[in-house]
């Protein structure tokens, strides 16, 4: 019995033993290196191992037929080996270094970005706001980062070379159609935002998103606010008027309200504009925006809404009148926007949105009037995927539609009328590819049809990043950008092409411990930019698309807010060449909105012993081209340099009462943006002329500030 007992152990043991399988292999890195101490093991069973030094693994098991081989490491994406166990043997694995969102590479060519969960920001949130010199509007703070143009009788973004038409503005991915307050000629513009409901700005320089068109230079993208942290409410009392704003929240759903009312007329009583100017009627607007906002579970749902009311009755020097010349204005503006963004479980997203806006100017030109009406929409939907954290893929549609109408009528009622109507529809689609924590690709195209023009484009984009070490980055752009003519000239013909750009861009960046350091050089080329024979777009003036032009240069930007305690300081510095031969260009020339070199130095600097925050910013400018009649070379002499030099002053009265005052040009520096030439020569042969210079050489700001919030901290310090 014993012996059977013992036969019996033997062929089980005999049977077990032929029933384990060994399981080996090495793991290695993409450089093959061994993997020291990746786990490695059948799923959903204990059998497994750890690889050695050299990275081999061997492990038996009894386990048969189709299994899964799981290889896994820290720093590492997980690896899969599925099929029949047997043939688990002498396996090559090689594990990809995972994607770290926090310290992986990413793209930064061209673009500079202001938010909290920006990896590579060179603002904070809003803090471009507090800005000296800027006055609470962002873009004038904007235009002390690189790549910008001060064009101090505009106050539109000018970048790299290109006309402030060259850059668009979206909320939340949507087309905003009017970001800039209605004003009068040689007179610099606000932008319609209030900076506190945005809680983020990407401002791109060249080389953006496939998903944005319609733009030959530049395009700034505000994104709303989310979720508000705290109901309070907002007072502000200042020397040209005043504004309340309001949050108010439900659980998951919050309404924000701002409006503002701002009238001149005070301020232009104690403090006249210059001589060349006689305000008949200062500017006066009355504004208000919303942002309402529901979150779900897997949802997000915003509708914003702005409007404004401006008029304003000026007179100014003419060079070809004795007396002065009277301009007229009053401009209303409503503007809708929504979107809805919903996150699938299956890594999916949905994003879609719509905009509308209504825009009406009422223009008295002396004797004569002008009537225009644009009506405007934009409708969108995106779609986005991410198959792993190596690849996402980002696709949509979307469709402008624009109706423009205007009448121009003479003091003996003879009137013009001229209009447009188009539908321009885009599509889009761009991926984002991370090979490593070192290398990454943004490969995307867009394609656009315009029923105005009747014109088919199609735009590929590429930006490439390579980050060498931990704080420091190189990044590579190429990018090919259309845009329709612009309305004042389509109102007249409509028979024209896009105008077309081809961006190329090279970007370092190092951001850390405070600092950062951006370097970027870059090169434009103008295709088929729009000309015509007389002074200005008229009905009957001979247009073509033989324009080109081009655009190169370099920008520099330094950041450091931790080497001085309570210091926050930028610098920026813009070298520009560029020529183009474009609208009423007699030859290819430089134009008076791009000089040469352009110096920005921004300060803050906290006191705590005054429990104040104090600033000055300092802006520079080379010499712009004019043209000069009695000469005869075209646009070849330049006004003298630009100089500004502000300052802000902030006084925390308690947590939540700020007292504010602030003074641009303190130095009362004369710049000249132009010259304005008579039409006909006196009697000597020469041109007349006169210098076109701002309405006022400073302005002064004075304002009260309170905060009634929740947690009795809050203020409004981040926002000035």
């Amino acid at each position: 019995m014993k012996n059977q007992i013992l036969i019996l152990i033997t062929i089980l043991n005999l049977s077990i033993s032929q029933a384990q399988t060994i399981v080996s292999g090495v793991v290695s890195d993409a450089k093959n290196n061994p993997i020291v101490g990746a786990n490695v093991y059948l799923e959903g069973t204990y059998d497994g191992t750890s690889t050695m030094e050299n990275g081999k693994f061997s492990f038996e098991t009894s386990e048969t037929g189709t299994q899964t081989l799981v290889i896994s490491m820290l720093s590492y994406d997980a690896h899969y080996e599925i099929g029949d166990v047997a043939y688990f043997k002498n396996l090559q694995i090689k594990l990809m270094e995972s994607i770290n969102s926090l310290t992986g590479v990413t793209l930064t060519a061209g673009t500079f970005e202001a938010g909290d969960n920006s990896r590579v920001s060179v603002l904070k949130p809003l803090d471009i706001v507090t800005t000296a010199g800027a006055a609470g509007d962002f873009v004038a703070a904007l235009q002390t980062l690189p790549g910008t143009t001060t064009v101090n009788e505009d106050g539109r973004l000018f970048v790299r070379g290109g006309s402030a038409d060259e850059t668009q503005v979206f909320i939340d991915g949507l087309r905003v159609f009017q970001p800039f307050n209605a004003t009068a000629n040689n007179t610099p513009t606000r932008g319609r935002f209030s900076p506190f409901l945005f809680k983020g700005i990407t401002f791109s320089t060249g080389g953006y998103s496939a998903e944005y068109g319609q733009a030959l230079s530049s395009v700034l993208l505000l994104n709303t606010s989310d979720v508000p942290d705290q109901e309070k409410t907002d007072i502000s009392i200042m020397s040209v008027g005043g504004g309340l704003g309001h949050t108010e929240i439900w659980g998951d759903q919050s309404l924000s309200i701002n409006t503002s009312y701002i009238n001149l007329s005070p301020y232009e009583a104690l403090i006249p504009s210059n001589k060349g100017v006689r305000w008949n009627s200062p500017y006066e607007s009355i504004a208000g925006e919303a942002v309402f906002r529901s979150k779900g579970e897997k949802s997000m749902f915003k509708l914003y809404t702005g409007y404004n009311h401006a008029n304003l009755d000026i007179a100014q020097e003419d060079i070809n009148f004795d007396d002065f010349v009277e301009f007229r204005l009053k401009n209303n503006n409503l503007y809708f926007n929504s979107s809805y963004k919903y996150f699938f479980e299956n890594d999916w997203s949905l994003t879609s949105g719509a905009a509308i806006s209504w825009d009406s100017n009422n223009i008295g030109l002396m004797e004569d009037r002008v009537e225009n009406k644009e009506t405007a929409s934009h409708i969108k939907l995106k779609l986005r995927k991410s198959f792993s954290n190596r690849f996402n893929l980002n696709f949509g549609s979307e469709l402008f539609i624009t109706d423009f109408e205007e009448t121009f009528a003479t003091v003996d009622d003879s009137t013009f009328e001229s209009d447009y109507d188009d539908q321009l529809w885009a599509g889009f689609v761009e991926t984002d590819i991370f090979l490593s924590n070192q290398f990454a690709m943004k490969l995307g195209t867009r394609v656009e049809h315009s029923s105005l023009i009747q014109d088919f484009t199609i735009s590929p984009r590429i930006s490439l990043a390579y980050k060498p070490g931990e704080n420091g980055q190189f990044s590579l752009a190429y990018g090919d950008f259309y845009q329709n003519p612009m309305g004042s000239i389509t109102k007249f013909e409509k028979s024209l092409s896009s105008e077309k750009t081809s961006h190329y861009i090279l970007n370092y960046q190092y951001v850390g411990d405070g600092k950062t350091f951006r370097a970027e050089g870059y090169y434009k080329n103008y295709d088929d930019l729009v000309k015509y024979d007389t002074e200005t777009p008229l009905f009957n003036s001979d247009y073509n698309n033989l324009g080109s032009g081009y655009a190169a240069g370099i920008d520099v930007f330094w950041r450091d807010n931790k080497s001085i305690d309570n210091l926050d300081y930028w610098i920026s510095y813009s070298y520009l060449n560029t020529e183009r031969d474009y609208q009423n260009f007699l030859e290819r020339a430089t134009p008076n909105f791009a000089p040469k070199h352009n110096f920005s130095l921004v300060t803050k600097y906290w006191v705590d012993k005054l429990r104040s925050q104090v600033g000055f910013s300092y802006s520079y400018g080379s010499g712009r081209p004019y043209d000069n009649p009695n000469t005869p070379e075209f646009l070849a002499e330049k006004t003298k340099s630009y100089n500004n030099l502000s300052i802000n002053w902030a006084y925390l009265i308690d947590q939540q009462k700020i007292l504010y005052f602030s003074m641009s040009n303190l130095l009362s520096f004369n710049n000249v943006s132009n010259y304005q030439y008579a039409n006909t020569p006196n009697m000597d042969g020469i041109y007349n002329r006169r210098a076109i210079t701002p309405p006022a050489d400073s302005f002064f700001f004075v304002g009260f500030f309170w905060t009634i919030s929740t947690d009795k901290k809050s203020n409004q310090l981040d926002n000035l």
